[in-house]
């Protein structure tokens, strides 16, 4: 089972966020993933053997800080795919015909792929002592 770490009402709580839709809960499932394909599969943490989700509480606010912010972010964008950013080359509708440059063919590219700048805010937290958590650590077995 994925793991998420905010709910729609901490979501509706949190600073700077739009009113909740019935997109929203998807949403967070999916910044979820993306901050742990991106940043959380190289921090170290205690997690709960069952559910995986951290045990520290301390740890636990600053995931889903980060995880709503991501939220925020690609609300106030208007883009969470980062489909918006593929361009177009040249479009003809009869004599008339637009073009422009394409820089981006996919959506890597796009501010909806990168991290919100609040999520490094929320990760960095003073309170986040290397006690309960390390960002960046890489180990091998």
């Amino acid at each position: 089972m994925a793991r998420v770490y905010a709910t729609v009402d901490e979501y509706q709580a949190y600073p700077g966020a739009l009113t909740a839709t019935a997109q929203t809960a998807g949403l967070l499932a999916k910044a979820s993933r993306m901050l742990e394909r991106l940043v959380l599969r190289y921090c170290v943490y205690d997690v709960d053997t069952v559910t995986g989700l951290p045990t520290h509480p301390v740890v636990a606010a600053a995931f889903r800080d980060a995880v709503c912010a991501q939220v925020a972010w690609w609300d106030r964008i208007g883009d969470s795919s980062g489909a918006d950013a593929v361009g177009w080359g040249s479009v003809a509708i009869g004599s008339v015909q637009l073009g422009r440059s394409v820089t981006a063919v996919s959506g890597e590219d796009a501010a909806a792929r990168q991290l919100a700048p609040e999520v490094l805010d929320a990760l960095n937290d003073p309170a986040l002592v290397p006690d309960i958590f390390w960002m960046g650590a890489v180990t091998s077995c």
